[in-house]
């Protein structure tokens, strides 16, 4: 989950008190999904690559688009 203001968001004002964006991976369901230790490293990777396309502006329809939806 990425929390904070893309990049294509953020003005003069972003500066000013804006606590630091965050990616968060959430261990249950990844482990969930998961059959192996491999799964669970190659889920991290896609979702840390997704969050931090949401940080640069990208939406999920653009990410879909990319092959990382």
């Amino acid at each position: 989950m990425y929390e904070g203001t893309p990049l294509t968001e953020r003005g003069s004002w972003w500066a000013a008190g804006a606590l630091p964006d965050r990616i968060t991976v959430f261990r249950r369901p990844t482990l969930a999904i998961a059959r192996d230790r491999d799964d669970v490293v190659a889920e991290v990777r896609i979702t840390v690559v997704h969050e931090i396309a949401h940080h640069f502006g990208l939406d999920d329809a653009r990410l879909h688009e990319l092959g990382w939806g």
